[in-house]
């Protein structure tokens, strides 16, 4: 598991250690899942991250 201090696999705010499970369970490599689930710290930086993975999304004809 990813440190909430630091240290030598990275850092994860510990309010979003949650979303770094998830994104770990998903497949996504240490440094991706802890780079992902600290950029949505705030609503508006979540806001911002739903909007571009729905264009992503919509661009790759996936739905969902």
């Amino acid at each position: 598991m990813v440190s909430a201090r630091g240290g030598r696999w990275g850092f994860v705010y510990r309010s979003r250690q949650d979303v770094y499970r998830t994104l770990r369970r998903k497949g996504a490599s240490k440094s991706k899942a802890a780079r992902i689930s600290n950029a949505g710290r705030t609503f508006p930086q979540r806001s911002l991250m739903a909007r571009k993975a729905a264009k992503t999304r919509q661009a790759s004809g996936r739905r969902r």
